[in-house]
């Protein structure tokens, strides 16, 4: 990628992203379901791993003698409870993107740089991007593990405090949990579907893209938690 006379290095690889994610836009526009469908399908099964997981670790974990506040369950829901879900969730997908975000740059900007780039600069850009790609995979898998154990632990305390298996507790959350962790998820089922096809200039795109259409999802996930999981958690608990 050849520099503009006047233009330095990092103005010429900013521009090329740009243009990349630019056109990577107009392409998805033209067929939005092929593009669509591979994000829900990556997302779909991860957060259907989270949910077995959840499960496993709810079945093997001790209940906290303690018992836990749940807003529609132990007490009347208020909308400031649909708003602190919506902000735990907001942080999450933050997140997720910025992991998306942190793929394009180690896998495509970095690489551009150093291609512009001679000596100790060009090697330490060589280097960068893999590196970086690693710890957004450990980084991922280490939060997917913290959440797993955490909400594990505490579907295992809540169901012992409704009298209920953890299996009736997690279907009673199915209305809200599934459109959730899959919204959560799009950004990195865009990372994995980037990174399998070496396409890592398409993933300033896959940010924008997927953090758009996760978050109406996750304001209207965040109603059905506060309001309408809880009834149907009581009815199945009896």
């Amino acid at each position: 990628m050849p520099i503009p006379d006047g233009m330095d290095t990092n103005e010429a690889v900013l521009r090329q992203g740009l243009a990349d994610t630019r056109a990577t836009l107009e392409d998805w526009n033209a067929n939005p379901w092929e593009v669509l469908r591979g994000w829900l399908l990556w997302s779909g099964a991860v957060a259907a791993a989270l949910l077995l997981a959840v499960w496993m670790v709810a079945e093997a974990s001790q209940p906290d003698p303690t018992p836990l506040i749940v807003p529609g369950l132990t007490r009347d829901a208020t909308f400031g409870d649909a708003q602190h879900v919506l902000l735990r969730n907001l942080l999450v997908l933050a997140l997720h993107s910025l992991a998306c975000l942190a793929g394009f740059m180690a896998g495509s900007a970095a690489p551009q740089q150093a291609e512009l780039r001679t000596g100790l600069s060009r090697a330490v850009h060589e280097k960068a991007g893999p590196l970086a790609i690693a710890f957004v995979v450990c980084a991922t898998l280490f939060s997917l593990v913290t959440q797993a154990y955490v909400l594990g632990s505490d579907a295992a305390t809540i169901a012992n405090q409704q009298r209920m298996s953890p299996a009736e507790l997690l279907v009673g959350i199915l209305p809200h949990a599934v459109p959730e962790l899959v919204a959560l998820f799009l950004p990195l089922a865009a990372w994995t579907i980037a990174s399998r096809r070496g396409e890592w200039h398409k993933l300033l795109a896959a940010t924008v893209a997927t953090t758009a259409l996760a978050l109406p999802v996750l304001m209207a996930s965040s109603v059905v938690e506060v309001y309408l999981s809880p009834r149907l958690v009581n009815a199945l608990a009896g």
